[in-house]
């Protein structure tokens, strides 16, 4: 499958979790549906236009993401006000941020979909440092600096009794396997990976996933996707 990295980060990022609407909370880390909505804003497409393409683009693509910094939360207070009556008082609300969230992000395209011309639109979108709409990490006030990697190729794998080291997210299907001497912070996360043509995210297509703090890697057993450019090859778990 044709694959490529790509760099994105910021000094601000919010990605909802969706049980939390009075206060919301925030991912640890992108989500492949605001990836998705990222990919939508580089290319130039509408609101109505995302519609039909969140079913489509969340079936034909694969993704992972590599924290490049630890994740940071920070709460900001803000007041709520009507726009019919802005100078009465309003409600208080909190909301948390990440601070510089940075990832590396590898992206993949499913073999015979309809999805090529747009994964090969965005790719040079990246290269040329082109964006039609601002890219945003999940608010309209968290803009997002996106920079090209690499271009290559992923393979899956499934090697029973194979011990994997990845710096990216992994299925809470992997087997963990951590040495007595390694000491670093392990996240858990339940994410979306699919959002329908009323941008809903489907509570049946979450991911669990665990992954590593920044600049370390996790051993496991089980399936994986090996990412190969040039004579480089990077192991990988894809949702």
């Amino acid at each position: 499958m044709q694959a490529i990295q790509i760099i994105v980060k910021g000094n601000w990022g919010h990605f909802k979790r969706p049980e939390t609407n009075n206060n919301p909370l925030t991912h640890d880390f992108i989500t492949k549906t605001a990836l998705i909505g990222m990919i939508g804003a580089v290319l130039g497409y509408e609101r109505e236009e995302m519609k039909s393409l969140f079913p489509q683009l969340s079936d034909d693509l694969l993704y992972g993401v590599e924290l490049l910094q630890p994740v940071k939360k920070i709460s900001w207070g803000f007041t709520s006000r009507t726009a019919f009556k802005p100078w009465e008082s309003g409600t208080p609300k909190y909301f948390e941020f990440l601070k510089n969230p940075s990832f590396k992000i590898l992206i993949a395209l499913k073999e015979d979909n309809k999805s090529a011309a747009i994964f090969t639109q965005f790719m040079n979108a990246i290269k040329q440092e082109e964006a039609f709409f601002t890219p945003v990490l999940g608010w309209h006030n968290c803009p997002a600096d996106l920079s090209w990697n690499s271009e290559g190729s992923v393979q899956y794998f499934q090697e029973k009794g194979k011990k994997i080291e990845m710096k990216c997210f992994v299925s809470n299907q992997h087997a963990i396997k951590m040495e007595g001497t390694e000491i670093f912070r392990l996240g858990f996360e339940n994410i979306p990976t699919y959002q329908n043509n009323d941008f809903w995210n489907l509570p049946e297509r979450y991911e669990k996933v665990i992954y590593p703090d920044a600049g370390n890697a996790i051993k496991v057993e089980g399936a994986f996707y090996q990412y190969s450019q040039n004579n480089e090859k990077e192991t990988w778990w894809l949702i």
